[in-house]
């Protein structure tokens, strides 16, 4: 070969590899791809969560500015959220890092955390895997697509009014089985929830953004210090949930400069500070006043089953479910009217008689109530929340032996029962005993526990 055409055959492979140097370069710059949700308007909860809406503006804002493309979503029904979804995976290159951030209300069934639009519709369990979206799934199908970093972060640990309807569920979101290179984040511990209200920025995400920021540490650290953050913050109140098999390297803030490896006894590393015991406190939140006739009628759930009743007086499902909500509600008197009708047809329904028992425990007809629940557990004597009921009745009762019994053998049959941990660790301590532990781990599920039982009339507080 001339010494010519060795010299255009360089010139030629060099103009190439520069070529594909650029597209490289350019498939580096789109192939950080994101999704975010923020379901804010939920017409079965109460209130509007408006940390959500903020939560997700702030969270795309620095994603775009991390490189990534964004494709931001609000308040999305079934249909649009599965269409949202399809052009996301559609979307994902091969080699892509692929990130979605779902804010709002999620649930867990059958050990798998789905993902909840704004029009669920879920009434008893087997509904939840039909409205909602799986996370498992979302993950697989990133991974199917030719993902090779995913990244989920989930800001949904909040107790959701779907998981009150049932009271036979696991509170809080279940553990993700993520394919490998995957990064997922809780914004609390798997089975708990954390404390939600009207604010305007939530706690976890802006001690994300803050770790999101910092330059030359890894994705995976940054989500660390994100939970320690948050830990922090809250003096353990609330422990973020991670679970990372990342074999990649990759940065929110751009590349990673490692610090050399620090020497045991270097004066540059502070020693850790062991934490100062924190001293038990015993809290007595109020109960708050039940909504009026009025507010509950215009709650847009109700309204919806009181329209479907009007139209035909003997939908006994409709009127179970409208009884059912006005009991979370705090509207006793009206759900005992519903439950009293749905047992008159069919007077061996366990789950109404529960419920009804339930009520009537709430409002002080202690006697009534054990009718019911012992009625109750001699048609399904397995019924976990005919136990959890008539514990309560028994607690009220003063018989705490009996109590701790029927919690105990709630909490056999669903040991994620923040109800029935509650229960037994207050039976616990009125009959001599500590239950701490109980208490602590039912709150750590529940933060409102304390607060939904002073509204049955009953404190945690020893007199």
């Amino acid at each position: 070969m001339s010494h010519f055409m060795r010299a255009a055959m360089i010139l030629l492979l060099t103009g190439l590899l520069a070529l594909g140097a650029g597209r490289a370069s350019h498939a580096a710059d789109a192939a950080k791809l994101a999704l975010v949700i923020g379901n804010a308007r939920y017409p079965d909860n109460e209130f509007v969560l408006n940390d959500v809406a903020n939560d997700a503006q702030d969270v795309t804002e620095e994603l775009k500015r991390d490189g990534f493309v964004v494709d931001r979503q609000n308040n999305l029904t079934a249909d649009a959220m599965r269409q949202v979804l399809d052009r996301f995976y559609a979307r994902i290159e091969r080699g892509a890092v692929a990130l979605i951030f779902f804010d709002g209300f999620a649930i867990q069934s059958n050990r798998q955390t789905y993902l909840l639009p704004v029009d669920a519709q879920i009434w008893t369990e087997p509904d939840v895997a039909r409205d909602g979206f799986s996370l498992d799934t979302i993950l697989a199908e990133m991974n199917t697509r030719g993902a090779a970093i995913k990244i989920a972060l989930i800001d949904a640990s909040r107790r959701n009014p779907f998981e009150r309807r049932f009271r036979r569920y696991s509170a809080g979101l279940a553990p993700a089985i993520a394919p490998s290179n995957s990064l997922v984040l809780y914004s609390a511990a798997l089975g708990a929830v954390a404390a939600s209200g009207k604010t305007e920025h939530g706690l976890f995400v802006a001690e994300l953004l803050r770790e999101m920021r910092a330059p030359n540490i890894s994705a995976e650290q940054a989500l660390t210090n994100t939970k320690n953050g948050v830990v922090a913050a809250t003096k353990r109140e609330q422990v973020p949930w991670l679970s990372s098999s990342l074999t990649t390297e990759f940065s929110f803030a751009g590349s990673v400069t490692r610090p050399p490896d620090n020497k045991a006894g270097d004066p540059a590393k502070p020693e850790p500070q062991k934490p100062e015991p924190q001293k038990p406190v015993c809290e007595a939140p109020q109960a708050e006043p039940p909504p009026n006739t009025e507010d509950l009628a215009r709650d847009p759930v109700i309204a919806d089953l009181s329209r479907k009743i009007a139209a035909n007086a003997n939908d006994v499902a409709s009127r179970y479910k409208r009884g059912q909500v006005y009991a979370i509600k705090r509207g006793y008197a009206l759900a005992m009217q519903d439950f009293d009708l749905v047992i008159r047809k069919n007077p061996r329904d366990g789950e109404a008689l529960n419920n009804r028992c339930w009520t009537r425990a709430a409002t002080g007809d202690l006697q009534g109530a054990l009718a019911d629940c012992n009625l109750a557990l001699q048609i399904d004597p397995g019924l976990s929340d005919a136990l959890d009921s008539r514990g309560l009745v028994n607690l009220k009762l003063g018989r705490t032996a009996e109590a701790i019994k029927d919690y105990t053998d709630a909490i056999q049959r669903n040991p994620r029962s923040s109800s029935s941990l509650f229960g037994r660790g207050i039976a616990t301590r009125r009959s001599g005993g500590d239950g701490a532990t109980d208490i602590a781990s039912a709150k750590s599920m529940n933060p409102d526990i304390a607060k939904e039982f002073a509204g049955y009339g009953v404190s945690e507080c020893i007199p």
